[in-house]
C-alpha cells in the first residue's frame, strides 16, 4: 500500500467488498502521466488526474476540460486516488461512492511549467503546467478560489487553444474507442476487492466471435422463385426443401415455410453467434403452429453430411446421443424446413459441456402475473446486476416474460451459475414477494411468477436470441437494453419475423457485444 495516508480519505468513502474500484497499490516510479476519465455519476463530470508523489491527484471537473481559452471550468479539488485508478474503465456499482460508468476520456503525459515543485504550487493554489494527450494539449493553469476545494481550469492561449472547443463532442474513450453508454452495458474490466491491487484487475472483454454473412441477393432470388419443393444452393451446399406454401403461422397474410426460411436464412448473421459450437434442441412444429408441436433433439438419419453433429459419449440408454450443432446459414435453413419453429441452443460450448458461457435468469409469469408485473421484477435484477458489477442483458421471450442472459468465464460449474443466480433471485424475490412463488409446479403458485434459476443445468436451456416462438403472428425472442424496460411500448412479443429485421438494422443487437466476456461472478 501507499506508504502515507495520502489515500486514506479515498479509502474511507469506498465499501471495497462491494466497488470494482482499485484500492490502491504501491507507489509508481518515474514518468508523469495525467488522466482525464468522464464519469456518470449523480451528475456526469469529467474527473482530471495528475501523477505526482505516487498518487492520482484529482479534480472533479463538472464541464469536462476545453481547449477554448475563454473558458473558465469549475474544477473540484477531490481526494487523491491510487496510481492504479489511471487506466480505470468500467463501472462502479450504485450505492457506491461515485456509482455510475466510467470511461478514459483522454490520458498522457504532463509537465509543471513555472516551478520546479508542483506539490509545493497545489498547496499555494495556482499550477501552472503542459498536458500532452490524444486530446487535450498545450498549456494550463489551475487556480484557488476563496476555498479549498473550489480550483478554475484555464487554457492559455496558446497555439493549441481551439475557441468553442466542447468535450462533449469527442466523447469516445482513448482507451477502448467506446462511449459511457457502451461501457455501461458492458464493462470490459472489473476490479474485484480481497486481492491485492496489482492483481485486481479482472478483464471481461469479450473474446473474437465467427462472423457470418447473410445470402446474397441471387440466392434469396432463387429461393422466391422455386416451387413448392425442390433444392437451394446457399453458402456452397444444397438444402433440400419441402412444402414451401404450407402456412405455418395462421397471421394476417398467413405465414408460410418459405418465410420461415427466409427469415432464419437473413436472420443467420446475428442468430449464430448464440448457436455455433452447441448443441441445439428443437422444438418442432411440422403441421403449423395451430397443431401440437414436439421436442427434437436426435439428429435424423436423412440430415445430410455436412451438417456439424455432436455425439454424446455420456447419454444413458435412451438419452439422445447425436446433437446438431447449427454452425451455418446452411444448418440453420435446414432446420427451418426440418419445421424447427423454435431453437434452444445449450448454456455450454463444446467440448466443455459442463462449463456453462452464461447465466440464465427466467422470469416466469405464472396465469395472475401481468407484463408490468414483469417489468417490475427485471427492473429489480436490472438493480442487482448493476449494483454487483455484473454485465448482463434483458431479452423479451416472444411469449409472455423476460430473460436475463450473464456472460460467465470458462471453468465454472452449473453448480455455480445456479446457485448464483438462486441467490440474486431470492434477493429480488423478497423485495416483491406477493409477485412470486417458488413453488416448481405452475398449478401451485397461486397465479404468481416463478424466477427460475434451475435452467442452470447441462441440457437445460432457454430459447435462443431471435428464434421464432409458436404463436399466430410469429413473434421473436429479442435482446433489448436496460433501458427499453422503461419503454412504455415495449411488450414480450413486439416483433415478429416481419420486424425484427428492421430493428436490428436500425439499432442492432445489444447483447452481442457480451458474447465470449470471460465474467467472474462476485461471492454472494
Amino acid at each position: 500500500m501507499v506508504t502515507d495516508d495520502r489515500l486514506a480519505t479515498y479509502r474511507a468513502k469506498r465499501d471495497f467488498s462491494a466497488t470494482s474500484e482499485p484500492a490502491g497499490g504501491p507507489p509508481a516510479d518515474g514518468a508523469s502521466r495525467y488522466v482525464v476519465q468522464r464519469h456518470r455519476a449523480r451528475r456526469t463530470h469529467y474527473d482530471f488526474r495528475l501523477e505526482l508523489d505516487g498518487v492520482l491527484v484529482s479534480w472533479a471537473v463538472p464541464k469536462g476540460p476545453t481547449l477554448d481559452p475563454k473558458a473558465r471550468q469549475l474544477a473540484v479539488h477531490v481526494e487523491d486516488h491510487p496510481i492504479e485508478y489511471f487506466d480505470f474503465e468500467g463501472v462502479i456499482p450504485k450505492g457506491q461512492y461515485g456509482g455510475g460508468d466510467v470511461t478514459v476520456w483522454d490520458w498522457g503525459t504532463w509537465q509543471p511549467a513555472k516551478t520546479k515543485d508542483p506539490r509545493k504550487a497545489i498547496e499555494n493554489g495556482e499550477l501552472h503546467f503542459d498536458l500532452h494527450g490524444e486530446k487535450l494539449s498545450g498549456r494550463f493553469v489551475l487556480v484557488r478560489r476563496d476555498d479549498e476545494k473550489n480550483w478554475i481550469l484555464i487554457h492559455k492561449n496558446d497555439e493549441h487553444a481551439r475557441r468553442g472547443w466542447n468535450p462533449d463532442d469527442l466523447p469516445q474513450s482513448v482507451k477502448t474507442g467506446r462511449t459511457n453508454d457502451e461501457v455501461a452495458a458492458s464493462p470490459h474490466a472489473l476490479w474485484r476487492s480481497g486481492v491485492p491491487a496489482a492483481e485486481a484487475e479482472q478483464q471481461v472483454a469479450p473474446q473474437p466471435v465467427h462472423e457470418w454473412d447473410a445470402p446474397s441477393k441471387d440466392e434469396l432470388a432463387a429461393l422466391e422463385k422455386m416451387k413448392t419443393t425442390g433444392r437451394w444452393a446457399v453458402q456452397g451446399h444444397e438444402v433440400r426443401l419441402t412444402n414451401l406454401d404450407k402456412v405455418l403461422f395462421p397471421a394476417d397474410p398467413p405465414i408460410t415455410k418459405r418465410d420461415l426460411v427466409r427469415y432464419y436464412a437473413l436472420i443467420a448473421p446475428y442468430m449464430l453467434p448464440y448457436l455455433a459450437g452447441r448443441p441445439v434442441n428443437a422444438h418442432r412444429y411440422p403441421d403449423g403452429v395451430d397443431k401440437p408441436g414436439f421436442w427434437h433433439k436426435e439428429v435424423p438419419s436423412h440430415a445430410p453430411d455436412w451438417l456439424t453433429q455432436w455425439h454424446n459419449k455420456e447419454a444413458d440408454e435412451g438419452e439422445t446421443r447425436c446433437y446438431a450443432v447449427v454452425d451455418s446459414v446452411p444448418a440453420l435453413v435446414w432446420m427451418a424446413n426440418f419445421g424447427a419453429i423454435e431453437l434452444h441452443p445449450w448454456t455450454s460450448r463444446l467440448p466443455h459441456v459442463h462449463e456453462p458461457s452464461w447465466a440464465l435468469i427466467d422470469i416466469d409469469p405464472g396465469s395472475s402475473t401481468s407484463f408490468d408485473d414483469v417489468l417490475a421484477l427485471a427492473r429489480l435484477y436490472r438493480t442487482a446486476l448493476d449494483h454487483l458489477g455484473v454485465a448482463g442483458m434483458p431479452k423479451v421471450t416472444g411469449q409472455r416474460g423476460i430473460q436475463i442472459w450473464v456472460p460467465v468465464r470458462a471453468g465454472c460449474s452449473f453448480d455455480d451459475t445456479r446457485d448464483w443466480v438462486r441467490k440474486v433471485s431470492r434477493a429480488v424475490g423478497r423485495t416483491l414477494p406477493d409477485l412470486v412463488s417458488w413453488e416448481w409446479y405452475r398449478k401451485e403458485r397461486g397465479g404468481r411468477a416463478r424466477l427460475d434459476y434451475t435452467q442452470n443445468a447441462i441440457n437445460k436451456t432457454l430459447v435462443a436470441p431471435f428464434s421464432v416462438r409458436p404463436t399466430r403472428n410469429a413473434p421473436v425472442s429479442v435482446p433489448i437494453t436496460w433501458d427499453e424496460l422503461d419503454d412504455p411500448e415495449l411488450r414480450p412479443d413486439r416483433w415478429t419475423i416481419r420486424t425484427v429485421l428492421d430493428r436490428l438494422r436500425k439499432t442492432g443487437d445489444p447483447l452481442a457485444p457480451l458474447l465470449g466476456a470471460a465474467q467472474q461472478l462476485p461471492k454472494l
